[in-house]
């Protein structure tokens, strides 16, 4: 769902610190700009499921580490200069299914074609199959510079 007149008021980037997820908030700052849209820049923690609903000792620091890798991913993106229209949001969930839920209310989900974590081989990850499968708004699934695939 976007704003009438405004189809493209949110741009939500899904974040991990990855060189991909670099490269995603990179270009949905450059499609932004001229669309006068928000970039949402999301990084998603949870605590792992063995661990939902009771706290061991020694299981903490998952929020906290997520906000420093959204803060140096964006830092690595952008330098000390964030774009104003550049906003760094810390979730608490899985990455597939918020940012499904995100794409309810934006113009655009962008995120990088792998992110930490999955098999070396895969297309692309299973976040941004899921997205493109299941998405409510366009996705835009980028390739960090390396590994664009080559003309043919």
């Amino acid at each position: 769902m976007t704003t009438a007149g405004a189809p493209f008021a949110q741009i939500v980037v899904g974040v991990d610190g990855s060189e991909a997820s670099i490269e995603a908030l990179r270009q949905a700052q450059r499609l932004a700009v001229p669309l006068g849209a928000k970039v949402l820049a999301n990084a998603y923690w949870d605590y792992p499921q063995v661990y939902s609903g009771y706290m061991m000792m020694g299981i903490e620091g998952f929020e906290e580490r997520a906000g420093q890798i959204l803060d140096e991913t964006i830092r690595t993106a952008f330098g000390d200069e964030t774009p104003s229209n550049v906003i760094s949001n810390l979730v608490r969930g899985h990455p597939r299914e918020s940012l499904i839920e995100a794409s309810r209310n934006a113009g655009m989900i962008v995120v990088g074609r792998r992110g930490h974590g999955g098999f070396g081989g895969l297309l692309l990850g299973s976040v941004s199959s899921a997205l493109v499968a299941h998405a409510h708004c366009p996705v835009l699934v980028v390739h960090t510079p390396e590994q664009r695939p080559e003309a043919s």
